[in-house]
């Protein structure tokens, strides 16, 4: 079923509809919201380091405070942005800000790994407020189905830029002040959202959205969250009873949660919307695409980094070119997808993602920048492409008063594609990287240590004789480098698949026509 002619009747009434005067200030707004959330989901890695020797956690207690804020994100938006259809997502949006202002300086100040768990968990409730709102705001704003697209991909080019910006600015900090400073940067964002945001943005809802269902509220937080963590304590630790049973207990609760949806008269998450063969479509190649790019963006970072020796800040303009990538392909993503279609620009966007992680199985640690750079610049115009066009064809599909709900679900798939993929992938690096041979001559101590990750053989040589400890890390970095190329592989693998797969399933879907279209 692909629900086209319904989707056209609405488009053209909603074109007809007089433009919003401020909508492009009101865009700069929600884009803005959309920087820092991205911003900050990639920060924290470079600054772990240094919290780590602050706040001395222990190796469970580092995992969570890394986890945690995307773990809530994650369990939150469906319910969040079923929320804000109910009470308006402007209110939701502002309220979240001022929430993700108050609690960043929580985290910036945190004393003990247990006080700064719980400022990543709160940063990530407030966080949730932000992503599902900014989306349906622009599905309310722009009535112009032209118009619209370009706004998404502005949307999308901030989220892919924050991403690739987050490691810039988080190195300059991490060079010139304390780790604090990396949460301290969203309180003068947060403010000029809030203040332009109170005049600029207009207040949208469902006009007959029912009761929020408390019950679906919580079965959808444990279904997500368990299941995410399941995956990655599998994948990390190998599966026990325990990991068994947090899966079971997940999964149950997401099939309660579907077929409470499909019972409530005023579901929290509408599940007829995945009738749409477009919007199903859409939302799995986002899953696919985030799985098989985060676990390779995730240990590209460590690469840069630990391997060819370059400080945070390098590593961070080292990846800049999938961000330029990103942007460009983003803006131009929905005049493509009209002149063309929409299945060859996602299908073809993948697919260059595809290639370009396919080359990186040829990697080695002393692979030299530009042939890096250009494969990240074909990620980012694969990933603005794709991106950009699946979220036009999620919001296009439902009608404005469920753009909530539909944007969470959109991000939902985000989060549990780079979830899953860090999770899937990162088993592969760790499997090969756990299982390099020490040099004869290291200490037992040491070994234990170098194995546990790369940054652990990085501190570990530092401590032995030189030619001991450079035989130790030259070990390690070739066995990470062996793991990255076979991820890297099977990221490609999961990629090109998807990228036939949406040549298939998006036959036939369009993008709306605009004024005079």
């Amino acid at each position: 079923m692909s629900g086209g002619t319904g989707a056209t009747a609405r488009e053209t009434r909603e074109t007809a509809e007089a433009p919003n005067p401020g909508r492009w200030l009101a865009l700069a707004v929600l884009a803005l919201a959309v920087l820092l959330v991205a911003v900050d989901a990639t920060v924290l890695g470079l600054a772990t380091p240094y919290l780590s020797e602050d706040l001395r956690p222990s190796g469970t207690q580092l995992l969570w405070i890394g986890d945690i804020y995307s773990f809530v994100i994650a369990g939150l938006l469906v319910s969040m942005g079923s929320l804000g259809d109910r009470v308006g997502r402007k209110l939701l949006l502002l309220s979240g800000a001022v929430a993700f202002g108050a609690v960043s300086v929580l985290n910036a100040y945190a004393t003990s790994p247990e006080m700064m768990i719980a400022a990543r968990a709160l940063l990530g409730v407030a966080g949730a407020t932000l992503m599902p709102s900014t989306l349906a705001l622009i599905r309310n704003i722009f009535h112009d189905p032209r118009e619209r697209s370009l706004a998404i991909g502005v949307w999308g080019a901030m989220a892919s830029a924050g991403a690739a910006v987050g490691p810039v600015v988080g190195g300059f900090l991490l060079e010139n002040f304390w780790w604090g400073s990396v949460f301290l940067i969203n309180l003068p964002v947060m403010a000029v959202l809030v203040l332009v945001g109170v005049k600029l943005l207009p207040e949208s809802k469902d006009p007959s959205p029912g009761p929020w269902d408390l019950l679906s509220v919580v079965l959808s937080m444990i279904g997500v969250v368990a299941v995410v963590y399941a995956v990655k304590e599998g994948a990390t630790h190998g599966l026990t009873w325990q990991i068994a049973l947090v899966a079971v207990v997940g999964v149950l609760a997401l099939v309660w949660f579907v077929r409470r949806q499909l019972h409530l008269p005023a579901p929290l998450l509408n599940m007829r919307l995945f009738h749409h063969r477009g919007f199903s479509a859409a939302v799995l190649a986002d899953l696919l695409t985030v799985l098989g790019l985060s676990g390779m963006v995730f240990f590209l970072s460590q690469f840069l980094q630990l391997v060819q020796d370059r400080s945070p800040l390098e590593a961070g303009l080292a990846e800049l070119p999938a961000a330029i990538g990103a942007v460009t392909a983003g803006l131009l993503a929905g005049h493509a997808a009209r002149r063309w279609s929409v299945r060859s620009v996602v299908a073809c966007g993948l697919g260059a993602i595809g290639v370009a992680l396919a080359l990186l199985v040829w990697l080695d640690s002393d692979t030299a920048y530009p042939p890096l750079g250009a494969a990240l610049l074909v990620v980012g115009v694969g990933a603005g492409l794709s991106f950009t066009v699946t979220a036009d064809v999620i919001l296009s599909s439902v009608p404005k008063e469920q753009a909530g709900a539909a944007s969470a679900v959109s991000e939902t798939a985000y989060e549990l594609g780079a979830a899953l993929g860090i999770a899937l992938l990162g088993s592969i690096v760790t499997g090969v990287y756990r299982n390099f041979t020490v040099p004869a001559g290291v200490p037992t101590a040491q070994a234990t240590e170098a194995h546990e990750s790369l940054g652990g053989a990085v501190e570990s040589a530092a401590t032995l004789p030189a030619d001991t400890g450079s035989a130790l890390l030259g070990s390690a970095q070739d066995a990470f480098v062996e793991g990255l190329r076979i991820a890297s592989g099977v990221g490609a693998a999961v990629l090109l698949t998807t990228a036939v797969a949406a040549w298939f399933l998006l036959r036939g879907q369009r993008l709306a026509e605009g004024y005079g279209g």
